[in-house]
């Protein structure tokens, strides 16, 4: 892709003081795109939005999802061009302790910006992003297509497969020629969703994920609690479904028969346990931490602890022969070169010691790189 598309074109993303939006937007801050975000305060503190002082350096908007009115106002004052839906309850025990709130917020939020675009005639292409978990997960041994059934287990799972149908239902009814033309005059615009596995990556501070557990317990000298070592996951870095949404969105911008549904995952050497990737995070952090005789952070392990919580899928990968096929994408680092990535940051932020610089490193150096 071609990151000089994006520099002056106006791309709203919702959800951007998240993981996954601060990352998308620091890449689109450096694209020279004008961005602009509309989301709740950080979900977490510290978090990687307010560490990378990304505030003033776009239009960042404090909006709920849940709220059309106010969502219609920010989308007629700032007339985006592309629209990336990011804003989300992604947690699945989360989603247990509170369905409605998951619902209202996956579900009605979706309808929401749909709404929005629907009444934007500046918006051209529109990503909205859900996850791998929207099918229905009969723990086979190959990936499941994009044209698998929607049926997530959990209210998590599953308000994500409702999401998809909202957006499928406003493409049918909607987001067509004729119903532009005879509203605005203008064709329809690109509408795709995308479906990514487990991102990680460096500022993830969130509770309940598996890297933010390891990074607080070695900070703290405690182990690390794997509670389902076993449960096998597409792991992939933060950065490859990033700029795989903005490939989408580029692509379906300029030419709308792109747009349609897309797996973003990483190649099958890249499903890992849970285990198996605890126990790399401890041999990176061990390796490059502890460098030196450096008796700055302690030494990092873990232990099993199945806490029998509520159900999660034990095994789950994605076919992603479509965005390959369609757009020549491949996934770029591996888990091994993600851990050493997730380290290093880690490490920089923990010294205290340029992880804005870092981050700006970490980008070029992926971008650069050759699939």
């Amino acid at each position: 892709m071609n990151f000089e598309f994006y520099k002056g074109k106006k791309v709203l993303i919702t959800g951007h003081t998240g993981f996954k939006g601060s990352w998308m937007c620091k890449v689109l801050i450096n694209a020279g795109a004008d961005v602009i975000g509309y989301a709740l305060k950080p979900p977490t503190e510290p978090s990687l939005f307010n560490t990378l002082g990304l505030e003033d350096k776009m239009n960042s908007i404090d909006g709920d999802i849940r709220d059309l009115n106010h969502l219609l106002k920010v989308f007629k004052e700032t007339k985006p061009e592309i629209v990336i839906h990011m804003a989300a309850q992604p947690l699945v025990r989360d989603s247990y302790k509170e369905p409605v709130y998951t619902y209202e917020t996956n579900v009605m939020g979706t309808v929401n910006i749909c709404e929005a675009v629907r009444l934007t005639p500046s918006v051209r292409s529109f990503v909205n992003v859900t996850t791998d978990k929207v099918y229905l997960n009969k723990e086979w041994e190959w990936g499941y297509r994009e044209n698998e059934e929607l049926n997530g287990f959990d209210p998590y799972s599953n308000s994500k497969s409702c999401s998809e149908l909202v957006t499928s239902s406003y493409k049918n009814s909607f987001f067509t020629d004729e119903y532009y033309q005879a509203n605005y005059g203008i064709d329809a615009p690109a509408v795709s969703t995308c479906r990514a596995g487990n991102v990680i990556g460096g500022g993830d501070f969130a509770n309940d994920r598996i890297i933010p557990d390891c990074i607080r317990a070695v900070e703290a000298g405690e182990e690390i609690v794997v509670r389902n070592p076993y449960s096998t996951r597409p792991y992939q870095h933060v950065l490859e479904p990033v700029v795989a949404y903005l490939m989408i969105a580029e692509a379906q911008y300029k030419d709308k028969k792109l747009a349609g549904s897309y797996n973003v995952g990483p190649d099958e050497s890249d499903c890992w346990t849970t285990g198996e990737l605890v126990q790399l995070f401890c041999d990176k952090w061990n390796e490059v931490a502890l460098a030196n005789g450096n008796d700055t952070f302690n030494k990092a392990h873990w232990v099993n602890k199945h806490d029998g919580g509520p159900h999660e899928a034990n095994f789950l990968k994605l076919d992603c022969s479509k965005i390959k096929t369609t757009f020549g994408w491949q996934p770029r680092w591996n888990v091994e070169t993600t851990m050493e990535k997730i380290v290093e940051w880690s490490v920089s932020y923990l010294n205290d010691d340029g992880t804005n610089q870092l981050i700006n490193e970490q980008i070029s150096e992926y971008i650069s790189e050759k699939a």
